[in-house]
């Protein structure tokens, strides 16, 4: 296989093209505890799962970042990483 900037971008080790895989647990927590917390709208119990749902987040962007499949995936991580930080930092004042 041609050791192009597409292959590489979008291609895992075995030449597939990967863009959505499914879902591994930090992204399942973290969809469950953010759909949660439109359910729960105040109080300690959105408290709770808006750190859960932060922390879940924040792992799987980490994770794909470092052991994403390709660029795409690691540059998926990054996008949601700074999206993630970026909504705690603007949505604190």
């Amino acid at each position: 296989m041609e050791n192009s900037l597409f292959n590489q971008t979008f291609r895992d080790n075995e030449g597939n093209i990967v863009i959505a895989q499914p879902p591994n647990l930090p992204m399942l927590v973290g969809i469950t505890t953010t759909l949660l917390t439109f359910v729960v709208p105040s109080g300690n119990l959105h408290t709770g799962l808006d750190a859960i749902a932060f922390g879940s987040w924040f792992t799987w962007a980490w994770l794909e970042i470092f052991d994403g499949v390709n660029y795409f995936r690691r540059a998926l991580g990054v996008f949601v990483l700074i999206a993630i930080i970026a909504d705690r930092v603007f949505n604190t004042f």
